[in-house]
């Protein structure tokens, strides 16, 4: 037992690290090739915030365990909101000004609506799968359309350009870049592959360990991400990319199952936790959305966020 907890933890570290260097590697290249640092920012650093959500996702479908890949899209977007952003804004309370978030957020909604009726029925078939995946290309276009119509006196332009490597040679993008698609799938592998083993020694179900565990692990990047930057003052970028791999979560991870192993699901998938995810992305367009113009996360809405969170890891554990 000693030794899966062992090779999972070294697993998710090969995990976020090879994730962060396939993200600085792409994004260098696409700047080295005339890319917009607000299109690099919407499209390859939002993608590469969900990479290893997705990557774990295909793992675990391919290996036989869609309730774990759909447990981890889920628990991801719930920890995301109820952990990540709880803890971000507890730190230093979030200023949502960007025009470009509050186009997101409608998105956000829409396909969280999409996802919970798809897992309505408690099946994900290979159409839904399809049309997931389908529904993320378009996404992916329309970020890159949006990044065309940005002002100049959005704080998330100055934001995103800021978090796009420089000067850096294209042979050495193009390393990193291969240096992550070899190691994303392998420490994913083996990451489930303990995951498996450990939920299985205590009982607990493939759903639970997607939900928890695999959801948590995966998430630490969104969560170092926006805790630094918040603290550079950064706070639409923080909120962005937690959005962004929301969106991401639900359409790329989600479809994975989908496509490679189509079935029935958990029940519980269906009657609890994607009433959660809707319902903590509610509360977090409730607390972000202000049509008069900028709105805060105050400390006292970030302390919800997280007692949400912790309460709900009570329910799947009581």
């Amino acid at each position: 037992m000693v030794t899966q907890i062992a090779i999972f933890l070294v697993g998710l570290g090969v995990l976020s690290w090879s994730a962060d260097k396939f993200v600085y590697g792409a994004s260098a290249l696409a700047k080295n090739i005339g890319i917009s640092p607000m299109m690099i920012g919407l499209t390859i650093v939002a993608m590469g915030s969900s990479a290893p959500e997705i990557v774990v996702s295909a793992v675990a479908s391919m290996s036989g365990n869609p309730n774990t890949a759909v447990g981890n899209a889920l628990g991801s977007n719930i920890t995301n909101i109820g952990l990540v952003l709880g803890i971000t804004a507890l730190i230093k309370p979030l200023l949502v000004s960007s025009t470009t978030l509050k186009r997101e957020f409608p998105v956000l909604l829409a396909v969280n609506i999409i996802a919970v009726y798809f897992l309505f029925d408690g099946e994900l078939s290979s159409r839904e799968g399809i049309i997931l995946i389908l529904l993320f290309i378009f996404v992916l276009a329309g970020m890159a359309w949006i990044s065309l119509l940005v002002e100049k006196g959005d704080p998330l332009m100055s934001e995103t350009s800021d978090e796009i490597p420089s000067e850096v040679e294209t042979g050495k993008a193009v390393m990193w870049i291969g240096v992550g698609l070899v190691l994303l799938p392998l420490s994913a592998q083996y990451m489930v592959d303990s995951a498996v083993f450990i939920a299985r020694y205590f009982g607990i179900s493939d759903l639970i360990i997607g939900l928890t565990i695999i959801a948590l692990g995966t998430s630490l990047p969104e969560l170092a991400a926006s805790v630094a930057g918040v603290l550079k003052g950064e706070d639409d970028l923080a909120l962005g990319n937690v959005i962004g791999s929301n969106i991401f979560n639900l359409l790329a991870v989600l479809g994975m199952p989908g496509l490679i192993a189509p079935g029935i699901l958990d029940e519980q998938a269906a009657n609890r936790d994607a009433y959660v995810m809707l319902g903590m992305t509610l509360l977090l367009l409730t607390f972000s959305f202000n049509f008069r113009g900028t709105r805060q996360i105050n400390r006292i809405e970030a302390t919800l966020l997280v007692l949400s969170f912790l309460a709900y890891q009570y329910w799947l554990f009581a």
